[in-house]
């Protein structure tokens, strides 16, 4: 078709690609002289209605969208010629390489280099995802994403192309779905026929595990559908993390929005590998976590003989001081009212005693942080008590871990003060373990020092006694 002339306009210059009914192909505009790509669409004996569906649907997306790095639709008009009979759209040429044929050219992107696409892609969908109805890619991958004008430490312009799988929300409504993307990029729900715009941030994050790892997404090993790229690529911690809230197979649990992953792209990296980042053996702390919400559930400590020692000597204590109580109120009045008051404070103590008991036997603490707030709540008997009070989410600045460390009193006598992790929001200390804490265990409170830390995008403080 070289040097063909279609639409009495646009001479064919080159072919630049071809699948089952479609070509795509690079052409010279006879009256402006600029270079376009068409991509025809040909009644062959593969033709099925839903290509003309799917590549109308491209065109009409095409002519609704204004993004300086998405392809502008220019044309698109009828092929009746004797080599073809079809459809064609013409949109423009933008000069620049797919990120597929860097790969197969051997380049090797660094994480500062796929951190820059990233954000550029997310920028992208953010405007593709916020228009009204929002539009879904579906075929986000290497060969679709092309950069030009690369010069010295920067990626230059990434282009986002080919929206022959684009669908809008409301395309969806009441019609058929068709199961269109590339294996390895698709995220589970796609192979069901079912997209949100999460589902092309999974297909985000399958390409730029690719460009890290330099294989395929597909070709990498599995785990309960999850990919498995950590062991083929050398990330820091926090960038793996993001790469693996982008691939969640599970769509309640992945990053929902591009905005989202923007912003969780832009925060600060962690430096916690000093830290132990997997939950200890045997530790019955129950942790849950997703894009929206951290939850840590600290079960009662059980029975164990300093905890009987405790409520057998609380029982004694308060039966002691009931019967004090009882005798000093007998006395006549006003004489019994000095002695019952002076019993009040070991009254409190009793109480606080019993308290201690009943809690490590059937109370628990939960931490909860979501996008809203912070709260640590103590639960017991169905009653619960927030200490402190909870906090708004964005007054959380700072998270402190210290560990476990001597002091000397007055005497020259050495104590060990247990490992502490404290999340400070504004002037509120949230204590998670340590002397005021419940949790003991120094593992305990690293792993969970390096979760606080993963979610939250905060350093972890270190702080030493002097």
């Amino acid at each position: 078709m070289t040097k063909e002339i279609l639409g009495d306009r646009y001479e064919v210059q080159q072919h630049l690609g071809k699948k089952a009914g479609r070509r795509t192909l690079l052409a010279r505009d006879l009256l402006t002289q600029e270079l376009v790509v068409i991509k025809l669409l040909s009644f062959g004996g593969d033709f099925e209605w839903d290509d003309l569906k799917l590549f109308e649907r491209e065109a009409e997306t095409l002519k609704s969208l204004s993004h300086p790095f998405i392809p502008k639709y220019l044309d698109y008009f009828e092929v009746n010629s004797p080599a073809i009979k079809g459809f064609a759209l013409v949109q423009t040429y933008i000069s620049a390489q797919t990120l597929e044929q860097y790969l197969k050219a051997g380049h090797l992107f660094t994480e500062a280099e796929v951190k820059q696409i990233a954000k550029a892609l997310l920028e992208i969908l953010c405007y593709l995802h916020g228009l009204h109805p929002p539009v879904i890619h579906r075929d986000i991958k290497p060969s679709n994403i092309l950069l030009g004008d690369r010069s010295g430490n920067s990626v230059g312009q990434v282009y986002l192309v080919d929206f022959g799988s684009v669908q809008t929300v409301l395309a969806t409504e009441g019609a058929t779905r068709t199961v269109v993307g590339t294996y390895g990029y698709m995220p589970p729900e796609q192979f069901g026929g079912r997209t949100v715009p999460a589902s092309d941030l999974y297909s985000l994050g399958a390409t730029l595990i690719y460009l890290v790892t330099g294989i395929h997404p597909a070709d990498l090993p599995q785990k309960d559908f999850r990919i498995q790229f950590e062991s083929a690529a050398n990330l820091n911690p926090g960038f793996s993390h993001w790469l693996r809230s982008l691939i969640e197979p599970n769509l309640e649990r992945r990053l929902s929005s591009a905005a989202q992953a923007l912003k969780a792209l832009d925060k600060p990296q962690l430096h916690t590998t000093a830290l132990t980042i997997g939950k200890p053996a045997g530790s019955k702390i129950q942790l849950t976590k997703n894009s929206d919400a951290l939850e840590i559930i600290v079960p009662p400590v059980g029975f164990h003989p300093s905890i009987v020692f405790t409520g057998l000597f609380a029982i004694a204590w308060n039966s002691f001081i009931l019967f004090w109580t009882i005798g000093a109120l007998s006395a006549p009045f006003p004489i019994n009212l000095p002695f019952a008051l002076f019993s009040l404070p070991f009254w409190g103590a009793g109480c606080f005693m019993m308290y201690n008991f009943l809690f490590s036997v059937w109370g628990r603490i939960r931490l909860r942080l979501d996008q809203r707030q912070i709260a640590l709540t103590y639960e017991i008997l169905g009653l619960k008590f927030h200490r402190p009070r909870s906090s708004s989410r964005h007054n959380i600045t700072k998270l402190v871990y210290t560990p476990p460390y001597f002091t000397k009193d007055s005497e020259g006598n050495r104590s060990q003060v247990p490992a502490q992790l404290d999340i400070w929001a504004g002037v509120q200390k949230y204590q998670v373990g340590g002397s005021g804490g419940a949790i003991k265990s120094e593992a305990e409170l690293e792993w969970l020092a390096y979760e606080l830390s993963d979610w939250l995008g905060l350093e972890i403080k270190g702080e030493k006694a002097s």
